[in-house]
């Protein structure tokens, strides 16, 4: 049998294994580590495997990873969410769908230091939820609202999806993090004009609230926010003027989400501590076992010419270079219907990088591009992970079908942001740039 044959097999057999619903990680893996054994032989691809291990696992760059989501858990330690939410919903709640809007605006900045979706969606469904629901807020806009706004923290740096990038493409991190800055805050801005056009076409969407406050309340409402403004100041200043590595970022950042969850909760108990140390674990370990199994895979896509196949077929199609760009959108949305953010960067990089640059295409500005795409996806069903969070977190005060009705105006805003993103490069490539 040919290697190629042998490739396709291995690809039809990876999905097939996902669509069973076997864990992604065993499926990559597993697939990944028999393929080479076909291929190369047993010796050879142990060889391989074990040079895979150690390869990922005592790289510099991957401490990256715990340190940023280890800041993300002190954040929601903290109530950063819930400082944020509270100074937006004094500024914007009385306006109407003012506190869908002061739930992005919160997610963007919350996002900001968490770097995980999920963990924003959760919090902000915690925190806004309720209150938008008790004022009569449709159920549909309310956790839509927040399910898409749960995306901005993987645009926003730090992001965890943009560091899996930069090691799976070996492009640089701190480009990557520095360049989804601006890209993000405009992002927040399309979904903001969405929620208002939204209640506009359709008023019955979200009532004129009753929440009034003062200049001075207003005002003095900045200092719960204060905090976490000066935590992502220090860290994307820190990474644009090459003070300290993405790696010491993730330190600094932790650190100080830390002191900030100390001084604001009067103490930080030793069961709580605990508890942020093995969420970080868990969820570092995931991270790891994907990129580990995912270069597995991609070994198995290179040796058996899969991958040098499928990317000579997309150079070789005899069209606008634009053409194949909205062939690779739409295999991202498709598959981002089936699998998690981190797993379908794994799979399939090894094969879009490569075509990008061979198109002529920045790899920073297709980082940023990318991780919008695996975003959108991970709201569209019938995976829609942010989907499900919300729907989870709200103690049943809605249901899934709520969470994806609600979804359509917020989607075609994600689709929006890919448009602008191709006409004007420079959003995401202008701060890389002029970076030291």
């Amino acid at each position: 049998m040919f290697g190629l044959e042998i490739g396709l097999i291995g690809v039809a057999a990876l999905f097939a294994a996902i669509l069973l619903g076997i864990n992604v990680m065993v499926s990559l893996g597993l697939v990944g580590a028999l393929g080479l054994t076909l291929l190369v032989g047993l010796k050879a691809s142990t060889a391989m495997l074990s040079t895979v291990f150690y390869d990922t696992t005592h790289s510099f760059h991957f401490s990256v990873i715990p340190l940023f989501l280890l800041m993300g858990y002190f954040a929601m330690q903290a109530g950063l969410g819930e400082d944020l939410f509270e100074a937006t919903t004094k500024w914007l709640g009385n306006i109407r769908g003012g506190l869908a809007i002061s739930t992005t605006i919160g997610a963007a900045a919350f996002g900001a230091a968490s770097g995980s979706s999920v963990g924003t969606a959760t919090v902000f469904t915690k925190l806004a939820l309720p209150q938008m629901l008790d004022r009569g807020y449709d159920k549909s806009l309310a956790s839509a609202s927040i399910a898409i706004a749960g995306t901005l923290a993987v645009m926003i740096p730090p992001s965890s999806l943009a560091v899996i990038y930069g090691i799976l493409t070996n492009s640089s991190i701190s480009g990557l993090l520095i360049a989804g800055i601006i890209p993000g805050l405009v992002f927040a801005l399309f979904l903001c004009v969405a929620i208002y056009l939204s209640v506009l076409r359709n008023p019955a969407l979200a009532p004129v609230t009753p929440i009034t406050a003062t200049l001075k309340e207003k005002i003095w409402s900045l200092r719960l926010a204060g905090p976490l403004v000066l935590v992502i100041a220090a860290i994307i200043a820190g990474l644009y003027v090459g003070v300290f590595t993405p790696t010491e970022a993730g330190g600094v950042g932790a650190m100080l989400t830390f002191v900030l969850a100390v001084i604001r909760r009067g103490g930080f108990t030793r069961l709580a501590l605990k508890a942020v140390l093995l969420d970080t674990i868990r969820t570092s370990a995931m991270i790891f076992g994907i990129i580990i199994s995912a270069l597995i895979f991609s070994k198995f896509l290179a040796l058996s010419g899969v991958a040098n196949a499928a990317g000579s077929f997309l150079i070789g199609l005899d069209v606008n270079r634009w053409v194949i760009v909205l062939i690779i959108v739409a295999i991202y949305l498709a598959l981002g219907m089936m699998m998690d953010a981190p797993a379908l960067l794994a799979i399939t990089l090894p094969i879009t990088h490569p075509v990008m640059m061979k198109l002529g295409f920045d790899p920073v500005w297709f980082g940023v591009f990318v991780v919008l795409l695996v975003e959108i996806g991970a709201v569209t069903p019938p995976v829609g992970i942010n989907c499900f969070v919300v729907q989870a977190s709200s103690d049943g005060r809605v249901q899934l079908e709520d969470v994806f009705k609600g979804l359509v105006p917020f989607v075609l805003a994600g689709l929006v942001m890919l448009v602008v993103l191709c006409l004007f490069p420079q959003l995401a490539l202008f701060l890389p740039q002029s970076m030291n």
